[in-house]
């Protein structure tokens, strides 16, 4: 069981992120879910960072979402140095 641990998952919005960030949350962890897409319409596929933060702690650990473009230096970098500007989904 991961209760207890933080976790921060990039790209989570769909695909293999989000797969980990769902198994993370079945074991207890708190999860940092980040990723471009916050709106259905970010994404052809309609997922969003706050479905999967949702997802998260409907398995029974603590979904986190935070808007994060990991391909821009400066929000990466203040993530980082700053701590994650965390938007709970509760």
């Amino acid at each position: 069981m991961l209760a207890g641990k933080v976790c921060l998952v990039t790209g989570a919005s769909r695909g293999v992120g989000k797969g980990i960030a769902q198994k993370l949350g079945s074991a207890g962890a708190t999860v940092y879910v980040t990723g471009r897409s916050t709106r259905n319409e970010d994404s052809p596929f309609g997922a969003t960072v706050f479905a999967t933060a949702e997802e998260v702690t409907r398995r029974g650990g603590k979904g986190i979402a935070i808007a994060c473009d990991h391909k821009d230096d400066a929000v990466t970098q203040a993530l980082r140095d700053e701590g994650p500007p965390a938007i709970s989904t509760e």
